[in-house]
């Protein structure tokens, strides 16, 4: 279910205007996710009719150019395709923001043309993903899978890592290249320490830092780019 809607956004989607719709619920627990009450307090969040928010897009339609669809992580909504089966028809682009882990349904929303733009975060290195994303069990095989199955598709992508100073090294960086590598398009984001985070007083990477870790990314990705610096 929707449980939050963010009426306009101009950074969200790559020269698009946007709106964002949240999911809540996730598989996840990263210490620095700033959408806390979507992923642990579950309780405190009220579904936004479905209709309602296609009337809403119904509406704005001429205004705005595209949905993206947040979380939480959207891909565990079982209802998730045919909610934008319904968003398409009305003429949107759908931009999916997903961690990964469920490869089926991000294939089955490609296979269907259901998908104009997506957006991975690659946590950080594999070695460091338990730590980083809060769980023990993670399935990388399927973080894997992922990875591939948008590389490979025909639409626009782009991956990304928030760049936490308790989490990130150099190495990782390295490291992280390799999972992605040859991929057209990745951003390393700075990371805001917020009353919402599931974790208070975390630190950014500086800028200086993050500029390196972007020199080294470079040698594995198209385009690096810096998100927030």
């Amino acid at each position: 279910m929707f449980v939050g809607l963010e009426k306009l956004s101009l950074v969200d989607y790559d020269n698009k205007v946007s709106c964002i719709l949240f999911k809540q619920g996730c598989n996840f627990r990263c210490p620095f996710c700033h959408n806390s009450s979507l992923v642990t307090r579950l309780k405190e969040n009220t579904e936004i009719p479905f209709e309602e928010i296609l009337a809403y897009l119904r509406k704005r339609k001429g205004v705005l150019d595209a949905v993206v669809i947040s979380g939480g992580e959207p891909t565990l909504d079982l209802g998730l395709k045919d909610e934008i089966k319904k968003i398409k028809e009305i003429g949107y682009l759908i931009k999916l923001d997903t961690n990964g882990t469920h490869p089926e349904v991000i294939k089955d929303l490609l296979e269907n043309n259901l998908l104009d733009y997506i957006a991975m975060d690659i946590k950080n290195s594999f070695e460091k993903y338990p730590s980083t994303i809060g769980v023990d069990n993670y399935e990388k095989e399927k973080i894997l899978q992922s990875i591939d199955l948008i590389i490979n598709s025909k639409i626009d992508y782009e991956f990304r890592t928030t760049l936490i100073e308790e989490f990130h090294s150099l190495e990782d960086m390295n490291k992280i290249g390799e999972i992605i590598k040859g991929a057209k398009k990745f951003y390393l984001q700075k990371f805001i320490d917020h009353e919402t985070n599931i974790e208070q007083g975390l630190r950014s990477v500086t800028k200086e830092n993050a500029l390196i870790y972007k020199s080294v990314l470079s040698k594995y990705v198209e385009s690096v780019e810096l998100r927030g610096y």
